[in-house]
């Protein structure tokens, strides 16, 4: 009597596994809502980061203009000059700056650079690099 109803009740176990080979929609859509909501959180977290980036691009093109532009000064009186004369005491243009131009020549001078995410920064002689355009 026992052993019929063990072996009814193992027969029933596994036949029940047996059935169950797949998700339930419930755990599906738990997955996906969970999956949606940690794109939230991380895609305007990433989009934040690309913005750091161009900005920091920007400072560095800054820095590297005023290096460039003084060296040029250095081999030539100071006069008209664009950021294309630049490039040959070693500045180069990022791909994330919008523009850098010179807005002041001669030794007092202020260069401006607009970043991809449109921040403007700009360095003077006398300083480093500022959150804001020239004067």
């Amino acid at each position: 009597m026992i052993r019929s109803i063990t072996e009814a009740l193992a027969r029933k176990r596994s036949e029940l596994g047996q059935k169950e080979k797949g998700f339930t929609l419930i755990e599906l859509l738990v997955v996906v809502i969970i999956i949606g909501i940690l794109a939230a959180i991380a895609i305007p977290i990433f989009l934040s980061q690309q913005n750091q980036a161009k900005d920091s691009a920007a400072k560095s093109d800054l820095a590297t203009a005023k290096v460039a532009y003084v060296s040029l000064l250095l081999d030539t009186p100071a006069g008209t000059t664009t950021i294309g004369d630049l490039t040959a005491y070693g500045f180069v243009k990022s791909a994330d700056v919008t523009s850098v131009l010179i807005k002041t020549g001669g030794t007092n001078f202020c260069i401006d650079a607009v970043s991809g995410s449109t921040v403007a920064y700009s360095i003077t002689n006398s300083g480093g690099v500022k959150k804001a355009a020239c004067a």
